[in-house]
């Protein structure tokens, strides 16, 4: 189950499920449970998909994979948006998910070979959207909601 540069034994690396673990930590200590739940659902969901259909159907490079495995990224890490926990359930809250997801989809392609994208998706997901609602909802309390899950 492990990919070809984890178990080069001439480097020392962390498998996949460590940055899962390592982006897990630091996720749910700076995030608000929104995103954090946001964030790894993508992770689960569209990473596993970007993967599945882009070694099936990947045919055209886009960046550093496949164009076909970042359009499954993202198409299905924007109906986790939709199914995802929302504070107010505005439209704008919405939108921030799904440029948030852009970003992410971006991050999932282009940390092949640089990081781990077990890392870079959740993290990268969780800054995006937080930045977003600071902007775009500056006087929602994010860390004092309660989520219902």
């Amino acid at each position: 189950m492990l990919r070809k540069h984890e178990i080069d034994s001439n480097k020392k690396n962390l498998n996949g499920a460590t940055y899962v673990l390592l982006s897990a930590a630091l996720v749910v200590l700076v995030f608000p449970k929104v995103i954090v739940i946001t964030a790894f659902t993508v992770l689960i969901v569209s990473d596993i998909m970007a993967a599945l259909i882009g070694r099936k159907f990947g045919r055209h490079k886009f960046l550093s994979k496949s164009l076909e495995g970042t359009l499954a990224f993202f198409v299905s890490a924007c109906l986790v948006v939709l199914i995802t926990p929302k504070v107010t359930g505005d439209i704008i809250e919405y939108v921030i998910g799904f440029i948030a997801v852009g970003f992410g989809a971006i991050a999932e392609n282009i940390s092949y070979g640089y990081s781990d994208d077990n890392f870079a998706i959740p993290v990268s997901i969780g800054i995006v959207m937080w930045l977003l609602y600071l902007l775009f909802l500056p006087n929602l309390s994010l860390i004092l909601q309660n989520v219902p899950l």
